[in-house]
């Protein structure tokens, strides 16, 4: 858990429970769509991981790490990050994704389906575009990203 202060906000990024983190993903990834549908396979799992950025409480950024693989090789996907609107373009998901790196070790590899207007920003995290763009049909257009962790 760490403390952060941004726009005069006083931010902690930390470990989450799935509750606290999915009424943000749901307005964030699914409005318009059934809560239920910002819940995904695979969150319940022991093996999962939930990290959110909190104001007060209250989450205004998050990711999950979900156990995986890639191409027969142990993995996480990642999955689910969102960030509330008044906290875009302010570093928040470099702290949220700083944060998850920090607790995995070095030749951990990720891999996730990255919406395509936000490809620049994994790039500048060190990830890298493996796939050609394809559809999910409630979320728009994606790639396939990875990223080897080597700190």
């Amino acid at each position: 858990m760490r403390t952060f202060h941004l726009s005069g906000n006083s931010i902690v990024v930390r470990a989450a429970q799935l509750h606290e983190i999915v009424d943000l993903r749901h307005a964030v990834l699914r409005q318009g769509l059934p809560r239920a549908e910002a819940i995904f396979a695979g969150d319940d799992a022991p093996t999962s991981r939930h990290y959110g950025a909190f104001r007060d409480e209250v989450a205004v950024g998050c990711a999950t790490l979900h156990a995986s693989q890639w191409e027969g090789e142990p993995a996480w996907q990642l999955r689910g990050m969102a960030t509330s609107p008044e906290f875009r373009r302010r570093g928040l998901g470099k702290l949220i994704l700083d944060e998850m790196e920090a607790e995995l070790g070095p030749g951990t590899l990720l891999w996730c389906n990255a919406r395509v207007p936000y490809v620049a920003f994994y790039q500048a995290m060190g990830w890298r575009v493996v796939s050609e763009p394809f559809e999910i049909p409630t979320a728009g257009p994606h790639v396939k990203m990875l990223k080897r962790l080597v700190r």
